[in-house]
């Protein structure tokens, strides 16, 4: 892969020319745009040979919509250099002090510790999942509708899983590492495609929780909501295990390849640290908030105060997991301003290549959340109305169950997740 510039200026830049968007110029160069404008190609020109300026995002339309235009995606650019080197901080630094410039960076591959999966049968809880949240008295008022979408941006996901088989209605794979060092990675890091299959299992295993049939596990929450099944982190091998790593300004354009494909949830059991300049993700999942998308992620698990994101942005459902009694697991990050908790100990679910696998980890927990909300939205959209981002969590703030005397606990939010009185607390809403 070429060096590439993420550049938020502060106006949209004029065309023609045609700028088209990085991921369709990699493999058609029709349109070459070679200038952004006059006092940042000065800085570029002093360090670079050579640069083509694309779209970091690809519009919903033929034109951009307020809402792109409202979050800025219309105007964030991503400068392809015609070699691999970095820019230095001091190039960085000028570039970020020009008047036209609202922000830059350079891209980072980042990494986040996958749960060791064990083998089914090393399944030791007595009480399922679904039970210690009440699915089972969810489910008998909805199984979901398949017009309900959630994507799963994880490391892909086994297509051809029995459990999941028929339930994947859309499916993208935005992993390209091409030019950087793949040494330590495992399986498929090149070419951006529409094949996200899962070669380690985190994915399905998340996919799985959120809508798995049920042949040989438990049923999935929203068995028949359907799933956008999209690869953003290709696996990276570690002295302790795994790593599901990737580029971290390509799983924003993945985030609006679902929104615009009419996702009505995002789960995102993945997290990074913030290293420098604007906060991951935050523009992609404002305009995904805004689209009237409901973004779930994974807290983290280091057992730390430590911020991952997309976890820790403003309106984002953090969660963290839980055990079967409902103590808060060890390993749960608090960094984020956490919402509520879920299962997320020793959790069985679809693995890659057709198999079962028993996890642990808030990768576990988020899609138990996700599962829930898309269970709420099916059943609002039965009865003729929707629920908004802030209506979902005012649910969860009144339905979960506290685990201490305080509204809020930085170690468990809210709580734990009680779709029992969260359906009750919506049978009441609607009359």
């Amino acid at each position: 892969m070429r060096h590439h510039l993420i550049l938020k200026m502060r106006e949209r830049l004029p065309e023609p020319p045609v700028i088209p968007d990085w991921i369709t110029f990699i493999g058609d160069k029709t349109h070459v745009v070679t200038s952004v404008v006059a006092e940042v190609d000065a800085v570029l020109h002093e360090v670079r040979r050579e640069y083509w300026v694309t779209h970091e995002y690809v519009p919903a339309m033929d034109v951009w919509t307020p809402p792109e235009t409202m979050h800025g995606l219309d105007r964030t650019y991503r400068i392809i250099f015609d070699d691999l080197a970095p820019l230095s901080a001091d190039v960085l630094a000028r570039l970020s002090a020009l008047r036209s410039v609202e922000r830059c960076s350079q891209l980072v591959v980042a990494g986040t510790d996958l749960p060791v999966p064990q083998p089914a049968t090393a399944l030791g809880t007595t009480l399922s999942a679904g039970d210690q949240i009440g699915v089972p008295f969810a489910n008998a008022i909805t199984r979901g509708r398949p017009d309900v979408l959630v994507a799963v941006l994880d490391t892909g996901v086994d297509l051809d899983h029995p459990e999941l088989r028929g339930t994947i209605v859309a499916a993208a794979d935005f992993v390209n590492l091409e030019g950087l060092d793949t040494s330590g990675f495992v399986g498929d890091v090149l070419d951006a495609d529409a094949d996200p299959e899962d070669e380690v299992g985190h994915g399905t295993h998340v996919a799985g929780i959120i809508a798995g049939a049920g042949r040989a596990m438990e049923p999935g929450v929203a068995p028949d909501c359907r799933l956008m099944a999209v690869r953003v982190l290709a696996t990276m091998r570690t002295a302790t295990g795994f790593q599901g790593a990737g580029i971290v300004d390509n799983i924003n354009p993945a985030l609006k390849w679902c929104v615009d494909r009419g996702a009505d949830v995002v789960n995102m059991s993945v997290g990074i640290r913030h290293t420098g300049g604007g906060l991951p993700h935050a523009d992609v999942v404002r305009y995904a908030q805004s689209r009237g998308v409901t973004v779930v992620a994974a807290s983290g698990n280091d057992g730390a105060p430590t911020k991952y994101y997309p976890g820790a942005l403003p309106g984002v459902i953090a969660v963290a997991a839980c055990d079967d009694a409902g103590a808060v697991a060890g390993f749960s990050s608090y960094g984020a301003d956490i919402t509520v908790t879920a299962p997320g100990v020793r959790i069985l679910s679809s693995f890659a290549s057709g198999r079962y696998a028993v996890a642990s980890g808030t990768s576990q927990a988020a899609p138990h959340v996700a599962g829930a909300v898309a269970l709420m939205k099916s059943y609002a959209r039965d009865h003729g109305f929707d629920l908004d981002a802030d209506t979902v969590l005012r649910v969860l703030r009144e339905t979960s169950d506290r685990i201490d005397a305080r509204p809020r606990n930085p170690h468990a939010g809210y709580g734990r997740i009680n779709l029992t009185d969260a359906f009750k607390w919506l049978g009441r809403a609607r009359r």
